[in-house]
């Protein structure tokens, strides 16, 4: 079975930083470009970042860039995204997801386009 699990949430001040983990079982993440998804409450899911398989192309939504990494280890079988400068309106459920080809393309923020969801992991940013 094809499964994705994040990791790494957790409650953090304004201007702190977490990483988050998104690892595979049962299938390897290598052939694929991978994103990072997030949706607060009452809002639509978003696409953060994605990532292509070779760890180098990659694309951020404008609200997290210079603030946001994407990698990955392939090695690890682990997509990461490290966050810094946290904001109040980080705060969500963040999600990872496989897109079916190698790299992330110009519809790379659309959800639907993605597939093997992970459970999500919360994000808070509070004072």
């Amino acid at each position: 079975q094809l499964q994705l699990v994040e990791s790494g949430g957790g409650l953090v001040q304004p201007g702190g930083s977490l990483k988050l983990s998104c690892a595979a079982s049962g299938f390897t993440l290598n052939y694929y470009a991978i994103g990072w998804f997030r949706q607060a409450p009452g809002k639509e899911r978003e696409g953060v970042s994605c990532i292509g398989i070779n760890g180098y192309t990659t694309v951020y939504a404008d609200s997290v860039k210079g603030r946001f990494t994407i990698s990955r280890d392939n090695a690890e079988n682990t997509v990461y995204l490290l966050m810094n400068n946290l904001k109040h309106e980080d705060t969500a459920v963040y999600y990872c997801a496989v897109f079916p080809g190698h790299w992330c393309g110009s519809r790379w923020s659309s959800a639907q386009d993605f597939g093997s969801w992970g459970q999500g992991t919360q994000v808070t940013v509070s004072s």
